[in-house]
């Protein structure tokens, strides 16, 4: 057996740990017997030689060997590139799914090796125990937890490359295998599970990999919903029973009740900016699925709980107010007579079936028109809801059984109820501020005040914006023609009307990308008065809109916070902010920011206006919420979430946090409900860590101008070393060529185009964020995770004479420097230039050749700062992890080169729909050994 040889030969010399070894050689084994019967012995040897051949030629620099891969690899038919690349695929997408099995198996075991004196690191039980040691009493540490408010929002961003029927049965397939060999099953129980590991991936292997049309919206919204209803839902009342056990555990008593913490957001079908796709209609079938989907997840849980809650008029009593209520429920939603008769003596099931008929007839009204849902919503709501359930739990409080209402299947579903309401998760609106513009131009032009709005300077611009707000006449007639953009725009605020009518909590904050004045923020109010959902009466704003604007590049967010002193200091949006509880929320983009400036300027200028607009709002007495854009991979801003929380400057800690989580992060952390509940858990640690924090301390390097400058000076070169990259006249076309973009274009997995330009035309400055380091993953580049960094850090210690020394102490104290370059170690680790070098015209190196330089630098400067003979020295762990995978990568990228290579050849129709599969399924292969897209 070749291949399983080679996979446990690379195991054992990159010391992966024996559980997951094991775990890796029984799914090769079930392969390699599959290719066997398929394809035959010589399948199997060219499975297992092409890992060993690209390890000499690329990681051992055997010019011979390597060349021998190439013309083997170019040797090769289209039929045999297709296998090899499926049964490739499925090992990493497999070995991923298995690796999460391992850190769910490790995570279980430190569960179990904690003590109330020595928590689990990152842990709830550890964040109290701080608290207990820090001297904060019980109503103190409740008080932390009152004032948490953490809210990921999910995003349907292109970077998830799997279709859900492929993602469901690789997990089913690994949760099989690393459940062998426990000596949990009996021979013949094990014989079982292994023949039925080896029939799912005979299914696995002939489901299609890549679909066969770009996903629909619905799709989208259909994938979100998935991990909502099988892990989420269950995972959050396990947070709160943490709280709970460790506010026992150390002050004895947890307090009449926990605090929520956290609630979800979503972007899925709403997000409008650059997704033509996302319309009026699809938002609210997005919100009616949503609604659709809470309402029948309680209705389950209400069955549940009615089984539990068998008590009888005979055994106990009732408070007065659930008999109160009983009573005029006999009037308003009566029983049938099967279940009067069979709950007569039991009060709490007699409750619950009502309940239960009132969400039935929420569910059954969904599949009706928009009027009869909105009619039909206000007859039973999520606060109706919340209420029965806390009638039920004070009637059992008030009769002497507290310990049922505190733990169980109640609590539980109080907690459900108070974190997803019947919305599920608010739906946030994300629209360019250029089609806000054209639509107020409209709208100015139609009530005869002027016609060319865009042509006014910022000042006038807020001056005419300023007087419209002021004067209650609208602009345009009652169902006026309206032009393209202006429809596309104004029918999202008649929209979010009907949001806020079904429900209040469906709509979250409406959010305005490319935000760069104060004009932009009042013409949103302007379409917003025009729809009647703003109004000024008597000097005082009424709205139920958070408007929240929306910086993405380095020049926003260097000027984000002068722009947020100057709103905060302006007449009437000072009374906006006053209108909405004196709260602003505030969006930093992470994406647009690192395409704009590199990766250090990027994190730098985005460490800055945290720090500024923290300052800022708090000059203000501002409340405030910072909303990160954070993408998946490193390059993105991207990485752990809690170590991203710890990093922030303390000025802009305030306890309340907004986070985006899209695409394959989405599936990583949500797919095992171990793994969402140690996400979700460390999300809680880092924020009670960094609220205990100062508040009033605004950042590391607050009290040092020089040092300071040095950190500016720093981010300034790798920033220009950049930009010198990129706005090379030459760069476009050698990135164009080197790399798959071309390709990930046309990928099918996402609803959203690929560029904000027009179709095929393809440039830089449209390319979005996404795509654009998805493809640098793909040739082994992963520029836009390190790339200035050699440079920089070079031109700090030729400038600076304790530059060196300066540096290395931000490395061992500032969370911040300590996070952004370690994380940058992980990018450079996963670099493999000797492979990108094969994508490379040998005629031409000039691009790799200064990739090679500043890289050569980087990895010189950082392992000086960290102290450390190689880089991620820190985490042998995915150092290891990363060496054991490259053998098996560099064959699907040798591949990828001559796929690509044959494509500039192709001649025929039929010839380039055959070798688009092929390299839609060869991209898809090096995002799943790569466990990055974007």
């Amino acid at each position: 057996m070749q291949w399983e040889s080679t996979i446990r030969q690379f195991a054992e010399e990159n010391k992966i740990s024996e559980s997951l070894a094991k775990n890796i050689t029984i799914l090769t084994e079930k392969l390699e017997s599959i290719s066997l019967e398929n394809y035959g012995e010589e399948f199997i040897e060219l499975l297992g030689d092409l890992p060993k051949m690209a390890k000499e030629g690329l990681d051992d620099g055997d010019d011979k060997k390597l060349q021998e891969l190439i013309d083997k690899v170019s040797g090769l038919g289209a039929e045999e590139i297709k296998e090899f690349l499926r049964i490739y695929t499925t090992f990493f997408h497999l070995v991923n799914s298995l690796e999460q099995h391992e850190i769910s198996r490790i995570n279980r075991k430190r569960e179990f090796e904690e003590t109330p004196e020595n928590p689990r690191n990152e842990s709830i039980l550890e964040a109290v125990y701080r608290m207990k040691e820090a001297g904060y009493t019980l109503e103190q540490a409740i008080e932390v937890f009152e004032n948490m408010d953490i809210q990921p929002t999910i995003t349907a961003h292109p970077t998830e490359a799997r279709r859900r029927s492929i993602l469901t049965k690789q997990h089913e397939i690994s949760e099989m295998i690393s459940s062998l060999g426990k000596n949990t099953y009996t021979q013949e129980e094990e014989k079982y599970r292994r023949k039925e590991v080896q029939n799912q991936l005979r299914l696995l292997l002939m489901t299609d990999e890549v679909r066969a049309e770009r996903m629909s919206v619905e799709d989208e919204v259909e994938n979100g919903l998935f991990f909502f209803s099988h892990t989420i839902w269950d995972v959050i009342p396990t947070l709160y029973n943490d709280i709970r056990m460790a506010l026992e555990t150390y002050y004895g008593e947890a307090g009449d009740d926990i605090p929520i913490v956290l609630k979800y957001r979503s972007w899925i079908g709403s997000d409008r900016d650059g997704n033509p796709n996302v319309t009026s209609s699809v938002t609210w079938k997005t919100m009616v699925e949503q609604r659709k989907t809470a309402l029948q997840l309680y209705h389950k849980k209400l069955d549940h709980l009615r089984r539990y809650l068998s008590l009888s008029y005979k055994q106990t009593d009732i408070s007065d107010a659930l008999r109160a209520s009983l009573h005029d429920e006999e009037t308003a939603n009566p029983l049938s007579d099967l279940y009067e008769r069979r709950y007569q003596r039991e009060p709490y099931r007699r409750k619950l079936t009502h309940m239960m008929q009132y969400i039935d007839e929420q569910v059954a009204v969904l599949s009706k028109d928009k009027d009869a849902i909105l009619k039909l919503a206000q007859k039973y709501t999520a606060a109706d809801f919340v209420n029965d359930l806390e009638l039920i739990r004070n009637s059992l409080i008030e009769n002497g059984l507290k310990g049922i209402s505190e733990q169980g299947r109640l609590q539980d579903l109080v907690v459900c109820a108070r974190t997803f309401g019947f919305h599920l998760t608010a739906l946030d609106i994300r629209q360019h501020s250029h089609l806000h513009e054209q639509t107020v131009e409209e709208l100015l032009q139609k009530g005869k005040v002027l016609k060319d709005y865009a042509g006014l300077s910022e000042e006038e611009k807020i001056e005419v914006l300023v007087k419209e707000l002021e004067n209650p006449r609208p602009l345009s007639p009652f169902k006026s023609e309206r032009s393209e953009v202006a429809n596309k725009v104004m029918s999202v605020f008649e929209e979010i009307r009907d949001m806020l009518e079904l429900d209040p909590n469906t709509f979250g904050s409406y959010i305005i990308s490319m935000t760069h004045g104060v004009s932009d923020m009042l013409e949103v109010m302007l379409i917003a008065k025009e729809l009647g959902l703003w109004s000024l009466n008597e000097g005082e704003i009424s709205t139920p809109l958070d408007i929240v604007p929306l910086f993405e590049t380095i020049e926003d967010l260097e000027a984000s916070h002068d722009l947020m002193e100057q709103m905060f200091e302006h007449p009437l949006f000072s009374k906006q902010i006053k209108a909405r509880d004196n709260f602003q929320e505030i969006m930093l983009g992470y994406s647009d920011s690192n395409k704009d400036g590199g990766y250090w300027m990027a994190n730098w200028a985005l460490n800055k206006a945290q720090y500024a607009l923290g300052m800022v709002c708090r000059k203000h007495n501002v409340k405030f919420r910072l909303f990160h854009g954070r993408g998946g991979t490193v390059g993105r801003g991207g990485g752990q979430s809690n170590k991203a929380i710890v990093a922030m400057p303390p000025v802009s800690n305030n306890g309340t946090i907004r986070f985006t989580e899209q695409g394959e992060v989405i599936s990583f952390r949500y797919s095992l409900p171990s793994i969402a509940h140690r996400h979700l858990e460390q999300l809680v640690h880092a924020m009670v860590q960094v609220t205990m924090a100062q508040k009033n301390k605004p950042g590391y390097l607050s009290d040092s101008d020089y040092e300071w400058d040095m950190m500016q000076d720093l981010a300034s070169k790798t920033m220009s070393s950049y930009r010198d990259l990129i706005d090379d006249e030459h760069f476009w076309d050698w990135y164009f060529k080197t790399t798959p973009i071309e390709h990930i274009g046309k990928l099918p997995i996402a609803s959203r185009p690929v560029s904000r330009g027009a179709a095929g035309a393809l440039t830089f400055d449209s390319l979005r964020a996404i795509p654009w380091v998805f493809a640098w993953t793909q040739v082994r580049y992963n520029v836009p995770g390190w790339y200035g960094i050699g440079e920089g850090l070079k031109y700090i210690f030729d400038k600076y004479p304790d530059g060196q020394q300066i540096i290395k102490r931000w490395f061992k104290e500032w969370t911040f420097f300590y996070t952004v370059l370690n994380n940058s170690q992980r990018e450079i680790a996963r670099t493999h230039l000797a492979t990108s070098l094969i994508y490379n015209d040998p005629k031409d190196l000039t691009f790799h050749n200064r990739l090679n330089d500043d890289l050569e630098k980087a990895f010189e400067g950082i392992t000086t700062i960290a102290e450390s003979s190689s880089i991620l020295e820190h985490n042998p762990v995915i150092q290891n992890s990363i060496k054991f995978r490259n053998p098996f990568t560099y064959p699907l990228n040798i591949v990828q080169r001559e796929l690509l290579k044959r494509w500039d050849n192709v001649s025929t129709d039929k010839e380039r729909e055959e070798l688009t599969e092929l390299i839609f399924l060869n991209i898809n292969a090096i995002a799943a050994a790569m466990q990055s897209t974007g």
